[in-house]
């Protein structure tokens, strides 16, 4: 595969495929209406990815925490609840469980989230030594549930990123806020199970889900407040 694909994706070969695979499967189940809507929401996240991914690679090298590329298992943790709210959505549009704009702005929202972990972990090492959030400690540039002040900054800016680009136009700005909101929780989320990852409890693939999923359901949480 040609290593200007690689470097723009972020992803090997196996995790193209495994992100086109759960491309369909997003589009699909979004059917005529939200298909190409949530299909671009992931898109806007894998370009995103590649653009911070390579903000600073030079020093992520330097102090051995730059990761090129990544595979599909990453592609699965990020994704698989977004493709579940996808498929979930399908069925509603039937069932009428939930009124179908809790499902779309849930879905923009779990994107936000691992939006915002991307953000934060890519640009964070950059941002001098972290602490562990869940001690307060110092602790080495690229351990898991290692935060910088600038890290925080960069997550919000990430979820703030796709809140704007699919809800920006929306009549109703509470959406906004709550894409905005439950997208840096998850980050959040993401950063206390990193804590856990260091006593190896879990993994980055757990954390990634727990994300994306805190993302989803802190959204639909707030949806039912406001």
């Amino acid at each position: 595969m040609d290593d200007w694909m690689v470097s723009f994706f972020t992803l090997d070969g196996k995790g193209i495929a495994a992100a086109v695979v759960f491309g369909a499967l997003i589009y699909v189940f979004g059917g005529q209406t939200m298909g190409a809507f949530f299909l671009l929401v992931i898109l806007w996240f894998l370009l995103l990815s590649g653009i911070v991914t390579w903000i600073g690679k030079n020093r992520k090298r330097a102090i051995g925490v730059y990761q090129r590329s990544r595979s599909w298992s990453n592609v699965v943790a990020n994704g698989i609840v977004p493709v579940f709210v996808a498929i979930f959505y399908h069925f509603n549009l039937a069932a009428g469980i939930i009124p179908s704009y809790f499902i779309v702005v849930s879905y923009v929202a779990s994107v936000a989230a691992i939006t915002a972990d991307k953000f934060s972990s890519e640009l964070g090492v950059l941002g001098g030594r972290p602490y562990m959030l869940m001690t307060g400690r110092k602790v080495k540039q690229g351990t898991s549930g290692g935060i910088t002040a600038f890290g925080f900054g960069a997550g919000l800016l990430g979820s703030l990123l796709i809140a704007i680009a699919f809800l920006g136009n929306s009549s109703y700005p509470v959406y906004l806020l709550v894409v905005l909101c439950a997208g840096f929780l998850g980050n959040v989320v993401d950063s206390i199970l990193g804590y856990f990852e260091e006593k190896e409890i879990g993994n980055k693939f757990t954390s990634n889900f727990a994300c994306s999923f805190a993302g989803w359901g802190v959204s639909l949480l707030l949806l039912l407040l406001v």
